[in-house]
């Protein structure tokens, strides 16, 4: 039986109304869809061949050489260290390069107290014996860190217990702080790290409410402000270190400074072998090591300060830009500083999500390197107690007295800091120092938008 043939189907289009049939229509309509395929994908191919080329893979460098940091030292040095060559004596006490040390210090960070010493290793183990730290005491701190944040709670004989860090500052995370206090814990140091200011609002919150002193730990942390204050006001005590490679610098040396009245009185005892210079005397009432800094040392420190915050405020400002341009940038996390503190940069770091990318964090920082970018993957190799002396327990001959004494519980085998552990994994370190320009930083942060983009999964 022969069926009726259907009518065939028209589509209106247009004004002209012109008929059209569906064979028609969608022959027509692959054919444009097939058309447009072909066009996008010769679109991608074009811009994947006009992108620029990684010069990991051939291509030329986004970033050019930078200016070197310059020799830091310079004539205000020499007219400190002249002056200090016509004194008769070169010891610390009352000394005139010592005296002018700690009053411009007084100027930067408003501390009643002040002792200069021989490092920032020295001025923490100052503070944490001025804070009263002895044998089982649990002192909370960052493992993100130098070993010189915890050798003198160590060489007290307490205890470092390692709080776990906010993804992208770095810094102490004050609710985990707070999991990890116990009858034992006598302080905080709150690490400063890169010169970021930590949260101290919420740390000393946490500190009063226990009844813990809270040490600011700013070895890194020169000219930094939190909420417009300087850093080291808000603790209980506050330590900065004058090393090599720190904003300003006598070679090695380190200064510890306090407001808190028990506290504060003690610190110059505990940085010269316990004796009291103010009562004299000649008795000790406390045992301590010696940790004073010299003439010379305190001559070149003083000077320094003077150069102090031409260099910080250069580094916040081009740290901030390089934020300001990677920001957004799809599985990259930027340092993370509070817009009303002031990051003084001792480095810059930031983090890839791995995956995110199509490569391993080492050949991402192999691509950046090759761009020109001063690059190198994470910090330190592992948290703190990740080292084999914390994993032993070995600190002291191989044996760890309170340990063995029944003073304390701690199995640093078993410690967890599962941030930590990923900042390290994931963590890119850049350099930054006043020596380069806003233009430098420009190209930095378009090298990484280059590579991120080239590994984009």
């Amino acid at each position: 039986m022969l069926l009726p043939m259907r009518p065939k189907q028209t589509f209106q289009s247009g004004p002209a109304r012109s008929a059209v049939s569906r064979r028609e229509f969608l022959a027509a309509s692959s054919a444009a869809v097939l058309a447009g395929t072909l066009t996008s994908t010769k679109s991608t191919a074009a811009e994947s061949s006009a992108a620029p080329k990684l010069a990991l893979n051939g291509g030329e460098k986004t970033v050019k050489p930078s200016a070197k940091l310059p020799i830091r030292w310079g004539e205000p040095e020499r007219e400190r260290l002249n002056a200090m060559l016509g004194q008769d004596s070169l010891f610390y006490w009352k000394g005139p390069q010592t005296t002018l040390l700690i009053e411009r210090f007084q100027k930067v960070c408003p501390v009643k107290y002040v002792m200069p010493c021989s490092s920032g290793t020295a001025a923490l183990h100052i503070a944490v014996a001025a804070a009263g730290i002895g044998p089982g005491d649990e002192v909370i701190t960052s493992p993100i860190t130098d070993i010189g944040t915890v050798i003198g709670v160590i060489y007290q004989q307490g205890v470092p217990v390692f709080a776990d860090l906010g993804a992208s500052t770095y810094n102490l995370d004050p609710a985990d702080v707070e999991r990890r206090i116990t009858p034992k814990t006598k302080a905080i140091i709150a690490v400063h790290l890169c010169g970021n200011p930590c949260d101290l609002r919420a740390l000393k919150a946490l500190a009063d409410r226990h009844g813990l002193m809270l040490i600011e730990d700013a070895a890194q942390a020169w000219g930094a402000k939190y909420r417009g204050q300087p850093v080291g006001v808000m603790g209980h005590l506050a330590c900065f270190s004058l090393q090599n490679s720190k904003h300003i610098t006598c070679g090695d040396g380190g200064l510890v400074g306090s407001n808190d009245e028990r506290s504060g009185p003690r610190l110059q005892k505990f940085g010269d072998k316990g004796f009291d210079r103010v009562k004299g005397g000649g008795m000790f009432e406390s045992f301590a090591t010696n940790y004073r800094m010299s003439e010379p040392q305190a001559a070149v420190a003083a000077a320094q300060l003077e150069r102090l915050e031409g260099i910080v405020s250069k580094r916040a400002r081009l740290g901030n830009l390089l934020t300001e341009r990677i920001a957004g940038l799809p599985g990259v996390l930027p340092h993370q500083v509070h817009p009303e503190d002031r990051c003084g940069y001792w480095f810059y770091m930031f983090r890839i999500k791995p995956d995110a990318f199509r490569c391993e964090r080492a050949e991402f920082v192999k691509a950046l390197a090759a761009e020109g970018v001063p690059a190198s993957g994470g910090y330190i190799p592992v948290p703190l107690h990740r080292n084999p002396v914390f994993l032993k327990h070995g600190f002291f001959a191989g044996r760890w007295p309170v340990r063995e004494f029944g003073l304390t519980k701690m199995d640093y085998s078993k410690h967890q800091t599962p941030e930590a552990e990923a900042i390290l994994q994931t963590g890119i370190h850049v350099t930054i120092h006043e020596a380069m320009t806003e233009d430098y930083i420009e190209s930095v942060a378009e090298a990484i938008r280059k590579v991120a983009r080239y590994y984009a999964a």
